[in-house]
């Protein structure tokens, strides 16, 4: 079982348990969750209620981890993972992988690799992304291990504490080289999957810049201000570039790569309860590659 301890500082004195636990970042429905549990909630190994007020010196425990198992049917299945800790995992997605079970991924989805793989270790978890990536897309991922951890990273996912970046292949070339995208989203009026631009969206500001330029495509690294349901595809269509191998927003062409050219290349962040910072990077797949390589010879 997983406890998260915190220490009660001088300051803390007097304070409602409840109250201190959303100091670090904890939700409301997590706190409520952990206190129904048998010693689901903790003051130096003593049960209490959320109402018990905190002495300096004094080690509030929660139990963070998941009450019952997943409801997703684990599928065995090879699953990169690049980073570990008792909070969360940090994998490197492949192309065509749903993230979620769904309609053409019931049985094989990252949800079903990592239930499977929790079985394995002997960790009674649930599946907890902090983010997602479409099935095409390839590349860096957080997962969380708990529903506190996946709340409070959740929070810092549109912050500086939480930095994503992609590399992308697009037709032709963006001018200028590098800019903001800034153009709000919403779903089409005649579709529940197409995204497009629209006054009546959201906000959506995607970071860009050109880092090769090739015979009919560039490569691109962008970053990520906000996350809105395929953003960058969206707002490289909107500038007249769409991904290369685009099915939706641009030109569907399997000979040159069966999926949209995108990938999750680098992420940074704060351990959620250590506050140590994490940083990954993940190289161009092959596929991409290849494109560029075949634009840059022709």
């Amino acid at each position: 079982m997983r406890y998260l301890e915190f220490y009660v500082n001088p300051e803390e004195e007097g304070k409602r348990v409840d109250a201190i636990l959303r100091r670090h970042g904890l939700s409301t429905s997590a706190i409520r969750r952990s206190k129904r549990r048998p010693h689901g909630l903790l003051v130096d190994g003593e049960d209490i209620y959320t109402s018990y007020l905190v002495h300096a010196g004094q080690t509030v425990a929660i139990l963070a981890d998941d009450k019952a198992p997943s409801d997703i049917v684990p599928n065995e299945g090879p699953v990169d993972i690049r980073y570990e800790d008792e909070d969360l995992l940090v994998v490197d997605k492949p192309p065509h992988l749903a993230v979620h079970p769904c309609a053409g991924s019931w049985e094989d989805s990252l949800g079903a690799r990592l239930v499977h793989y929790y079985h394995q270790i002997g960790l009674a978890a649930d599946f907890h992304p902090v983010h997602r990536l479409d099935k095409g897309t390839s590349g860096l991922m957080v997962v969380a291990k708990h529903p506190a951890a996946q709340h409070i990273l959740t929070q810092a996912l549109h912050s500086g504490d939480f930095l994503r970046e992609y590399l992308a292949v697009c037709r032709g070339c963006p001018s200028p080289l590098s800019g903001v995208i800034d153009a709000p989203l919403g779903r089409t009026d005649t579709s529940y999957i197409r995204q497009e631009v629209r006054p009546d969206g959201k906000r959506a500001r995607t970071h860009y810049q050109v880092v090769e330029q090739g015979e009919g495509f560039s490569l691109l690294r962008l970053r990520l201000e906000t996350g809105r349901t395929h953003q960058i595809r969206v707002h490289m269509a909107y500038l007249g570039h769409p991904l290369a191998g685009d099915f939706l927003y641009g030109t569907e062409d399997p000979d040159l790569i069966p999926r949209p050219a995108l990938h999750s290349a680098r992420l940074e962040l704060k351990q959620p309860f250590t506050g140590t910072r994490l940083a990954f990077e993940a190289p161009l797949p092959e596929d991409m590659k290849r494109i560029l390589d075949k634009s840059s010879t022709e």
